[in-house]
């Protein structure tokens, strides 16, 4: 039962976008004049920008739809992407992406993020040739942590689930992982923080330590 695909999460995985989210949202929060939580914003983890505008416009009775917050808040977000010094890549995930592709391993992308947001980063930072698809959870009628995300990721793979590995660094993510029945490595990263790795089959800090001589044992 070889290793055949693996599929990524992008947010905390391949970049750590979350600070540039982070102050875009907020900067969002004060142009509608909402105070929210940082208890309320740590379960936005790894959930899709729609569910995150929604879940504002419920719980403090906002005027507007999802969209006109979503608008704002990319608005923000683009502005720091292009502008923001410290933004990069993950440590050692350039490796591992090209580790899996010199061994024959497709990989998709599965994100909640908006594929704007996704494209910008594929772009930036020339991951296109590596990948055979790219999953946007924003097009989607389920967010993470539901296992649809996963479920089209297989069938873009074009290989059964139990090739397949998923890698995630949030509760909702590692979650839809696990109920899609595909297995799960959790990438404990140091800017993933209050996330719970207990559904995921396997745990790194280190992406050297899934590389594919020493996760095909799994398999």
């Amino acid at each position: 039962m070889p290793l055949k695909a693996v599929l990524f999460d992008m947010d905390g995985v391949i970049v750590d976008t979350e600070p540039l989210h982070r102050k875009a949202y907020f900067r969002m929060f004060e142009d509608f004049g909402i105070d929210v939580s940082e208890e309320l914003f740590t379960t936005f983890t790894g959930a899709s920008t729609k569910r995150v505008c929604n879940t504002l416009i419920d719980t403090f009775g906002l005027e507007a739809d999802h969209e006109d917050l979503a608008r704002i808040k990319r608005h923000h977000f683009k502005n720091y992407f292009d502008t923001d010094p410290d933004f990069d890549l993950i440590p050692g995930v350039k490796s591992l992406i090209e580790n899996y592709y010199d061994n024959g391993i497709k990989m998709v992308l599965a994100s909640s993020a908006h594929m704007n947001t996704i494209n910008w980063v594929f772009e930036k930072f020339e991951l296109e040739p590596y990948f055979v698809g790219k999953i946007s959870g924003a097009d989607l009628q389920e967010s993470k942590p539901h296992p649809e995300i996963f479920e089209l990721a297989v069938q873009m793979a074009g290989e059964h689930r139990e090739h397949c590995m998923v890698i995630e660094d949030s509760t909702n993510g590692i979650e839809a992982a696990h109920a899609a029945g595909i297995f799960c490595t959790a990438y404990q990263s140091a800017h993933s923080k209050n996330q719970d790795y207990t559904k995921a089959n396997l745990s790194v800090f280190d992406f050297a330590d899934i590389e594919f001589e020493k996760v095909k044992k799994y398999f």
